[in-house]
């Protein structure tokens, strides 16, 4: 439990990666801006494999990752994701959250293999920042037992 302290101690990191080969990346850039401005800590990966993700997240200490997907491969690239991080023994550990186009029966299903956000197009700051903190209050919190 003597992570908590540590978390509580430093900036929040948050690694952000657009999932996979698709372009649009103007909402991301947003996202890390206003996390930034929220006082966290964003390394902002671009396009990026689950491998490339995890191994990132696992160098640089990571507390939440952060995906964005609107090129369709959301469901693959984003159980992939979840598998490498439960390899690696963090998925319980990390926050992950996931943006993008999606439909509502896709958005259940990212929650189902793991995602801790699902944030739609039009989700607000408010939305996915305290989305964000409440999903890491609730992974430290699981810390303790």
């Amino acid at each position: 439990a003597m992570n908590i302290g540590e978390k509580m101690n430093r900036k929040v990191k948050v690694l952000l990666a657009k999932l996979g080969l698709d372009v649009h990346n103007r909402g991301l850039v947003t996202v890390a801006m206003e996390l930034r401005n929220e006082g966290m800590e964003v390394i902002y990966l671009g396009n990026c494999m689950p491998d490339e993700i995890i191994a990132t997240a696992v160098q640089e200490q990571i507390d939440v990752i952060g995906v964005s997907s609107l090129g369709g491969a959301h469901l693959s690239l984003g159980s992939l994701l979840m598998q490498k991080a439960q390899q690696k023994g963090f998925k319980d550990e990390l926050v992950f959250l996931i943006g993008g186009v999606f439909s509502p029966e896709d958005a259940d299903e990212l929650e189902k293999i793991g995602f801790d956000g699902v944030y739609p197009p039009g989700s607000t700051r408010e939305t996915i920042i305290n989305g964000l903190k409440a999903a890491l209050a609730e992974k430290q919190a699981g810390d303790s037992s």
